[in-house]
């Protein structure tokens, strides 16, 4: 059984309700049949009922699985409304203001996880990730302890010893674009949580990644990845972690015996932390492309409930899934 399999099986054994604020999406909508007929979650769609169901009929999408709540008339409206002003109003937000905010569909989503209307959100599919992230960020805001989101792809390597029989987390490749050591250490936590909840590893072990392995090049850069490794030890004493080291050192074993010797990780990486966003997403791609490695993702971690985005260039099937695993994790 592949990943994403194991991921909708373990889905169906407690299904969540999931809210997708893209409501009048035609992916969004046809995604509904899915999700419903795996039994991954319960859908929820936010948006006016008549325009929902006659895109449904316009597309032939079966959306009876599905609850449609509009936000304007939902009985839990003004609820909303009240708690979003004593949230921001000391950011200058009035009572009309909070109004506003909570008739757009990605606010009143994130607001339905915070006040467990729903366990997670997924959304993405005509939004960007900064309009995603946002209202998750002011009402959700980050896991205790996490002070930055970060993104991460699962990444299932074919014929590949390294790793976890090939299966990798790679982190951040797609929120934070130049993240400060602390932030990284941050990362480091957040990407054991995915490679648990997600992967199924039962060994995860981190590297902290350069282009120097345990001091073999000076640099500021560098500096940030030792500086890194050392805080994540510190505050996060249960982590496997290690570096800084080169990619080669963290995932090749004759490699990273040579290179760092005495490490309790070296070669044997299976997640790997990037020093920015710019290696981070070049590196995923270059897997992705030249090994023709599964890329799952980007998965959304820090968010102290579960909310993930969908690329503008999504598929349906894209959307089940990311909803499965959205729901995984609630």
């Amino acid at each position: 059984m592949d990943l994403i399999a194991q991921i909708k099986e373990k889905a169906a054994k407690n299904v969540k309700a999931i809210v997708l604020p893209e409501g009048t999406e035609e992916r969004t909508i046809q995604a509904i049949k899915g999700i419903v007929d795996s039994k991954v979650a319960r859908p929820i769609l936010l948006g006016d009922e008549g325009a929902i169901k006659g895109i449904a009929s316009k597309i032939g999408a079966d959306i009876s699985g599905a609850e449609i709540i509009n936000p304007e008339k939902a009985p839990f409206f003004d609820d909303f409304v009240q708690a979003f002003y004593e949230m921001r109003k000391s950011k200058g937000v009035d009572l009309d203001k909070a109004k506003a905010t909570m008739l757009d569909p990605l606010f009143f989503a994130s607001m339905m996880v915070k006040m467990d209307k729903a366990d997670g959100e997924v959304a993405g599919a005509e939004n960007t990730t900064g309009n995603v992230l946002r209202p998750a960020l002011q009402i959700i805001k980050t896991s205790p302890g996490i002070s930055a989101v970060s993104g991460a792809f699962i990444m299932i390597v074919p014929n590949c010893s390294y790793g976890d029989n090939g299966v990798f987390v790679f982190a951040d490749c797609a929120v934070t674009i130049d993240p400060t050591a602390a932030q990284l250490a941050e990362f480091a936590k957040a990407s054991v949580g995915t490679a648990v909840d997600l992967c199924g590893m039962k060994d995860p072990k981190i590297g902290m990644l350069s282009f120097s392995t345990k001091g073999s090049a000076s640099h500021e850069m560098v500096d940030k990845m030792v500086q890194a490794t050392a805080i994540a030890k510190e505050k996060f004493p249960e982590l496997k972690v290690d570096g800084e080291f080169q990619l080669d050192a963290a995932i090749v074993p004759s490699v990273g015996s040579s290179k760092a010797p005495g490490s309790p990780v070296a070669g044997d990486c299976n997640v790997l932390i990037f020093p920015d966003i710019q290696a981070g997403n070049i590196g995923y791609k270059l897997v992705q492309r030249t090994a023709k490695a599964e890329a799952i993702g980007p998965i959304l971690q820090g968010i102290a409930k579960p909310v993930n985005d969908l690329s503008r260039g999504c598929s349906v099937e894209d959307i089940v899934n990311v909803v499965a695993m959205t729901a995984v994790r609630s």
